[in-house]
Order: C-alpha cells, then structure tokens, then sequence
C-alpha cells in the first residue's frame, strides 16, 4: 500500500508539473531489471524492460542508450582523453619515473581483458519485434522498428551482460579503500531527447544526463554481502543486514547461497547501488521523517569520523531544505564506495577514510546534489555551473552556518580560487561543453567556484532575501524538470523585478571580467568629489562605504542603468544615498560628498566583498 501510494504521490506531481506549462515536456522512461551479480568474477547478466514514453512532436525513428562500462577499455575515448589532457585526474594515472623522468601513464591503457569494463547488449526488441543496434563506444544506436509517434509510448526489451573494471573513476571493484562494488553506471541508460535533439555524449568521466522515470530493480548477489542506493528496498524483512523492521529477526534458509534484493525508485533519472561484506548499516531519523542510511566498511580507525557527520547531516539537510525546498523522498543514502565524492539519485558514493571535517565537506557537497541536478535536473554536461555551482553556493552557506566560528563572507577562498583562473589566462567559458575544457582545474574552478558566484553576486545584485526567494521559486517551478539557464535568470528576474540579462550573458557565455576602481578623490570647496572608473568589461551597480574619523559612516548606492532595478539597503543601521545611475557605454562616472564636520579616512567599493572585482587592490582609496 505504501509503495502504490508513493507512487501515485510521485505521478501526480509529475503531471502538476507538465501542466504548469503548455509548451514544456520531457520524456519518460519506466525500467524494470532484473539482475545476477556474479562475485567471483564480478560480472553480471540482467534483462531490462523499458517503457518509453515520447511526450514531443517529433516522431522518433532512432533511440540512443548509454553503455558507460565501455569507456574503462584501451583506447576508448576516455583513455585517449587521459593520454592528451595536460593535467590528467590523477586518481586515473599512474606517475612513474623513467631516466630520472616523470611519465604519466593511464590506468585505462594497462587493464587486462579481465580488469576492463563493458556492456554487451543482445535480444534487443520494440514491443516484442527485433530491432538492428549498432554500438560506437559508449554510445548504442537502435533503429527502430516502427517509429515513436508523439505522445505515445513503446517498450523496450533487451538482454545485458556487463563486467564491472576495476575501480578507476567512480564505478568499478576494490577501489583503493578495499570497497568491493560501487556500481554507478552500470546499466543501459536511454539517452535523454529534449528541445534540443538527442544528447549523446561520449563518457569521458565527466557529468550527466539523463531521463525521469521510475526504476523498479531486482539484485540477485551473494548473501553475505550489504547493498545501499538508489530507491526503497522492498523486501527488507527477507533480506535483513540492518533493514529490517525492528523486532523481526531474519532467518536465511539454510540452502540460499544468494539473496534477491528489490529496489523501487520512483521519479528520478538514475540508479546506483553499492555491496560490500563488511559494511556497518546505520539509519538516522532525518527532517520530515526521511531515513538517512550511512554505509561504510568496519574499521576501527574510521567507524568514529562516519558517527560524528551523522547528526551534522541531520542538520544540514534541515538548512537545505529551508534554503531550496523540502527534500521530497523518504531516504538518503550516504555510502563508502567509489573515488572522492559523485552524487546519484538518493545516494552518494564518496571516500570513507579521511578526516571527519574532509569527509563532513564531501557528505555536505553531494547531499546539495540533490536539489541541483537530482531534483533540479539541469544538463551537466551542457552546464556543469548550474549544478556544481548551485550545490558549491548552499554547501558553503550549510557548514558556514553550522561552525563554531562563523565567517561574515564563506565564499573568500571561492572568489580567490575564480581571480586566480583569470589571472592564469586559462579561463573558457561557462558555455564549454564539460568534455572540451583545456585542463581539469579550468573546468572545476569555472563550474565550482565560478557556478557559485554566480548566486552570491546575484546576492549582491538583488538582495539575499531576493536570492533565497528566487531558489525557493526555481524549486517549486522546475522541480523534476531539466531547467536551463534561461529559467534561473528569468525566476530571479520575476522575484525581483530586476533586469538580468545582460547578469546571465557576461558571467555565463563570456569571459569578460569585472573590474572597477577609484580613479581619484579630490577636494572642492564644500565637497569630496570622487571619479570611479570600470576598466573590465562586464558592468555592475556599485556601492560605495565612506568611513569618517569619528567612526561613522555612510553609503552611496550607483544604479546600473541596463539592470532598471534599485536594490534595497542591505544594511539600513547605515545611511544610504541613491545616486543616478550609470550607463555601460560611460566607463567615467563622478559623484560628490558634501563636508560634514568630521573627515573622510576611508572610500570604498563593494564592502559586501560579493562583486566578483578581479582586481581589488584599486577599490579603496585612504585619505590621509
């Protein structure tokens, strides 16, 4: 009963959804798999049924599925991706010294036939007619045998055998902290069709895509082994290992080398699990009743750090629902298993064995994933900044909020790390497909640090009560749905009243700087007058604080013309003057001070420290 009402709950938000819009829609896609994990070998075979729904107007005479398991082989595009980058993730290399020479190899290159990943796919039909498919990489095109009309639906049925690699990048067996299995990725996935065409990346390690949709699982495996992830186990009375409810003891029959686990996850866009024997399983009561499961292996030097972030992450996910929306399902899994930290749908795999504050920050970063990317499901690849960022921005607010000492501007060590990367002269648009940035660290300071900005400028912008109003609108408008960067520009807009295009353009789709500083400051009779100059291209309002030698002080509020917005004070305990506001195409701009009896000492530019300047040392003037 609680399974179909969770359902129907989830259908009907889905079709609340579709309704706010006439002319929006998304695909769907409802899996059933059924698979057997063979754990001497690490292979496994499963069957999948997919009932695909095409909610366009196009009718489809192709589909595409994912086959990520193929990327972890010689000579996949992933390995020659590693060969070429010039700073290479070095979880994915092996460094060497050869003739007192450092050589950086890839792990991909060396895997032997029984160490690579891959997913062979036979029996492929459409409502029970044989289909051809041909297979490029990570990529399976299907011709159909009858084409998709809009607004109908079709099923899917096809055979897969795959081999999980060993542990490399995110997926994979006995990653360096003795995990066994951390299976994300490891099904065929249906590539995402939406108003822009089929999105049929490559994998090279990067970020996803994917289709809404419910996933109802089946996992047979050796029964000494846990599994954590995705979705609500069905069975947990007959597979026990800490599920099941209390009081009730399971009892394996004596016979059954293997257990069936059954996994329901409705309205999301993915499904990772991971299995190892020596998990510890612990569940904690989070907000609004949600189960927050923790697995991790049973080690005396580590069980203490994974009890320590628990009731933090109780706390934390209270914070993010305030700041974002109610986290709308019943758990969250939080799971010893692949590299770093990666974000799936109810879960996270992350590292187990680092310091209680390293492992906090990791636990907090992939749990804001679950708004910016698992709910708000923006393309990753398209536009890692609306979720890396996103999840950057209200993580550093959570642990800001939850520290001992408190930091008036949690985002210092952000804005350094985004002036460095300009400074280096290696920045690429936020635009860049995630796959094609030159080097790692342009990619993950452009889609971390730079992502982030963009909301706590846009703090600086509009107001922060502006700001935790257009994220609470943006949840509730696009919640389940694949929003753009149009749509947070346009929420934020619609909260504030504010131009904001010219916001979007710049930060987003260019590579144009913020850089404003005091020309001069001179006296003049009766007044201070004092000359700004905007030296980078990207145009901002500007606040001014003026400090006087008797301790007060007083702030000048310049408007940008372009943005027809005037922003409230931000502080009202100090006096504000509203001044005209100032054109792009003017870079001069000059305002005056009428003397008061006490002097100025101190003119500032944006005391907030929440405008990206790149160049902060021309931003204040003393005067002597």
């Amino acid at each position: 009963m609680k399974k179909i009402l969770l359902l129907s709950f989830f259908s009907l938000s889905f079709g609340n959804l579709l309704a706010q819009s006439s002319t929006y829609w998304q695909q769907h896609a409802n899996y059933k798999m059924d698979v057997v994990m063979d754990v001497k070998n690490y292979q496994y075979k499963g069957k999948q049924e997919l009932v695909y729904t095409n909610n366009s107007a196009d009718t489809l005479k192709r589909v595409f599925y994912h086959l990520f398991n193929n990327a972890f082989q010689p000579g996949s595009e992933m390995d020659a991706r590693l060969q070429n980058i010039k700073d290479p993730d070095k979880r994915m290399v092996d460094t060497l010294k050869v003739d007192e020479k450092k050589i950086v190899e890839s792990r991909i290159k060396k895997l032997k036939p029984n160490e690579i990943g891959y997913l062979n796919i036979s029996n492929f039909k459409q409502d029970g007619i044989v289909v051809n498919t041909k297979v490029a990489g990570t990529i399976l095109e299907v011709t159909l045998a009858k084409p998709i009309l809009p607004h109908s639906k079709t099923t899917f049925t096809l055979d897969f055998d795959g081999q999980v690699p060993v542990q490399i990048r995110r997926t994979g067996r006995n990653n360096s902290e003795g995990v066994e299995l951390s299976m994300a990725q490891w099904y065929p996935k249906i590539a995402e069709f939406d108003f822009e065409g089929w999105h049929t990346h490559p994998y090279i390690a990067r970020e996803f895509h994917g289709v809404w949709g419910d996933f109802d699982v089946k996992i047979t495996i050796d029964k000494k082994y846990v599994l954590g992830g995705s979705g609500y186990l069905q069975n947990k009375n007959e597979i026990g290992h800490g599920y099941q409810d209390k009081g009730i003891k399971v009892i394996f029959p004596k016979n059954t080398k293997t257990l069936t686990w059954h996994f329901v996850a409705p309205m999301v866009h993915d499904f990772t699990w991971a299995a190892d024997k020596e998990y510890i399983h612990d569940i904690v009561k989070g907000p609004n009743n949600v189960d927050l499961h923790f697995l991790y292996k049973n080690n005396p030097k580590i069980n203490t750090n994974w009890k320590e972030i628990q009731p933090k992450m109780v706390r934390i996910m209270e914070l993010y629902n305030k700041a974002v929306g109610d986290y709308p399902y019943k758990q969250y899994s939080f799971i010893q298993g692949g590299d770093g930290g990666m974000e799936y749908a109810m879960c996270t795999l992350m590292m187990g064995e680092k310091k209680a504050e390293d492992m906090l920050k990791t636990a907090a970063h992939e749990l804001a994933h679950s708004w910016f990317q698992q709910i708000l499901a923006s393309n990753e690849s398209k536009h890692s900044w609306m979720d890396e960022g996103f999840a950057t921005y209200i993580e550093y607010l959570a642990l800001n909020e939850i520290a001992v000492k408190k930091e008036k501007n949690p985002f210092k060590k952000v804005y350094l790390d985004y002036v460095k990367l300009v400074n280096s002269g290696k920045e690429q648009p936020q635009t860049t497909q995630v796959d094609r940035y030159d080097e790692n660290k342009s990619y993950s300071t452009s889609s971390y640090y730079k992502g982030s900005i963009f909301l706590s400028q846009l703090e600086y912008l509009i107001g922060k009560d502006n700001v935790t109003k257009t994220l609470r609108k943006y949840f509730q408008e696009f919640k389940f749905k694949h929003p753009t960067p149009n749509d947070i520009k346009r929420t934020a807009e619609r909260v504030s009243g504010a131009n904001l295009d010219w916001y979007l353009t710049d930060w987003t789709q260019t590579t144009n700087t913020i850089d404003y500083g005091i020309a001069a400051v001179k006296e003049d009779g009766n007044k201070t007058i004092v000359s700004l100059e905007r030296i980078g291209r990207m145009p901002m309002p500007i606040d001014v604080l003026v400090e006087y030698t008797d301790g007060t002080k007083e702030s000048f509020y310049i408007p940008l013309r372009m943005m027809n917005f005037e922003k409230e004070n931000p502080n009202p305990e100090i006096k504000r003057t509203v001044l005209s506001d100032w054109t792009w195409a003017n870079p001069k701009y000059e305002f005056s001070i009428p003397k008061n009896k006490t002097s100025i000492i101190k003119i500032s530019i944006d005391p907030s420290e929440l405008m990206a300047d790149v160049k902060n040392e021309n931003n204040c003037h003393d005067v002597k």
